[in-house]
This record gives C-alpha cells, sequence and structure tokens, in this order.
C-alpha cells in the first residue's frame, strides 16, 4: 500500500487552492472550461509524484467510461479508453521511450501533450498567498512539441502510435528560495496549474508532421529559412527538421556554407488532423 506523508499532502492541498485561486483571478480568455482535478483526492496506482498540471489535464482529458491508472504489460497506464491507451506527458518525451516501445507492440497508443500557447507567472508567499500574477511574453505554437519529439521521433512511424498537442492556458507559480535559480533572482518553479484548453490537433503519421511544414518554404532550405519562414528559433527548426529526417519526410540534397540543405520527400499532400470539441 502506498502512503502519502502530511507534508506532501498538505502542499498538494495549498498547490491545488493556488490553482483554483489563480484561475479565479485571471480573465477568461480560454474557449473551453476547465473543471480543476483535486490533487489532494484519494491517491491511486502512479499518481504520488503527479503534478498539479497533469492531474487537471487528467480530469479534463478522461471521459465517465474511462479506466484511470490501469496496469498493463508491467506499465501504468493514465487512461484506458476501449483499445486505446492514453498518456498524458507535461514533460520530455524521453522518459516514455521504452514504454510507448512495448505498449505499441500490442496496443494504440495516443501521447497527450501539452503546449502553453498563454502563461501567466504567479509569485507565491510562503504560505501561499499569492504576491504578484502577470502574463508570460512567450507564446507556445504546436511547432513547440518538436523540441520534446526528438527523443522519440520514429515512433511516429508506428501505425499503433498518435500524439495529441493541446494549446493550453497556464499559471506557471513560483516561490522565493534564496540562493536558487540565480538569473530568476531566487525565485524557482513550484507547479504549474491548468486555466484552460484553447485548441487541439492531432498527428497520427509522419505525414501528418510534415503538414507543418510552412508553405511558403523554397524547394531546397536550410534550418535557418525554416526558422524565419515558421517565426520560431533557429534550435526549433533544426529539431524539425531532425525530427521530419528520422521519419523519412525530409531529404539531404546537399550544403550551403557549412548548413545541410533539405528537400521535401515525395509524398502526398496533407493537412493536420483539428480535433474538435
Amino acid at each position: 500500500m502506498a502512503f502519502v506523508s502530511r507534508s506532501r499532502a498538505c502542499r498538494l492541498r495549498r498547490l491545488y487552492l493556488i490553482g483554483r485561486a489563480a484561475g479565479r483571478r485571471g480573465e477568461a480568455s480560454s474557449s473551453m472550461q476547465v473543471e480543476a482535478a483535486s490533487a489532494c483526492a484519494a491517491p491511486q496506482i502512479g499518481t504520488l509524484r503527479e503534478g498539479a498540471l497533469h492531474a487537471q489535464l487528467k480530469e479534463w482529458y478522461r471521459q465517465p467510461s474511462d479506466e484511470v491508472e490501469k496496469r498493463l504489460a508491467g506499465y501504468v497506464v493514465d487512461i484506458v479508453r476501449g483499445e486505446l491507451l492514453i498518456e498524458i506527458q507535461t514533460g520530455g518525451f524521453a522518459p516514455l521511450r521504452r514504454k510507448l516501445e512495448v505498449l505499441t507492440r500490442e496496443h494504440t497508443v495516443r501521447v497527450v501533450a501539452p503546449v502553453a500557447r498563454e502563461r501567466r507567472i504567479v509569485r507565491l508567499s510562503s504560505e501561499g498567498e499569492i504576491l504578484s500574477a502577470r502574463r508570460s511574453p512567450r507564446h507556445g505554437t504546436i511547432l513547440d512539441v518538436f523540441s520534446r519529439l526528438v527523443s522519440i521521433p520514429t515512433l511516429l512511424c508506428r501505425p499503433n502510435f498518435e500524439l495529441e498537442i493541446l494549446l493550453t492556458e497556464e499559471d506557471e507559480l513560483r516561490t522565493h528560495q534564496p540562493g536558487r535559480a540565480f538569473r530568476r533572482h531566487g525565485w524557482i518553479v513550484a507547479g504549474r496549474s491548468l486555466s484552460g484548453v484553447a485548441d487541439r490537433a492531432r498527428i497520427v503519421c509522419p505525414e501528418d508532421a510534415a503538414a507543418l511544414l510552412p508553405s511558403r518554404l523554397p524547394e531546397s532550405f536550410d534550418s535557418a529559412e525554416l526558422a524565419e519562414a515558421a517565426a520560431i528559433s533557429r534550435r526549433l527548426a533544426q529539431q524539425m527538421t531532425y525530427c521530419l529526417r528520422a521519419m523519412g519526410m525530409l531529404e539531404i540534397v546537399g550544403n550551403r556554407r557549412r548548413a545541410y540543405l533539405y528537400r521535401r520527400s515525395e509524398i502526398p499532400a496533407r493537412r493536420l488532423r483539428v480535433v474538435s470539441g
């Protein structure tokens, strides 16, 4: 049997209440309403180290007939919906590599990944009171998922794997701890809380991923041209080309000033699936 210490339970309870308070104080800009998941509910298998954002997304995503935290093939799956296995992943994909390789052998697996389209920075006192709140200048897009997909790019080549991106609105909760986070003057990230889900899109095959390339790219291009056309950083453009090459959607056709030149592989044109409802 698993136990949660009193201090852990209090911390989860406080984080949940802070997230609720922050959501009430924020502007209602989401196109979908979110019912927050209670972070201090009775723990189930695999939930003891679960963050508030993960718990809230799982509660938002699941349907009444779903099974939650079910053990299959030696792994705990977040949501089981009939023959479909659903994993909510708020961080990088590398920890899921082995788990996904095993589960996709016999099951269809969907990884649900949030990308913060809007983020509010909320500073908290040591007692959990809100000291200040401001909008972050950073705005995430669907393309940001490639920075995490670099860990498992070839999984999209498997017919039993799909990726769903949720464009979310989140509160990033920060507390002050002197001597840490030098660049943020001691303010560290204590957790993330869901305010809303604005949009969602599903990638089920390499062709869907290639459909994210900007249409105005020249026939051959390098990562700098991709970065400019997509309005993303050069690093993200490099991660995007790495993933698409691994999927067979891009091929190298030459070099220019020590940079690879890429060209789309000969594939039928597709459009990304936008999930409604």
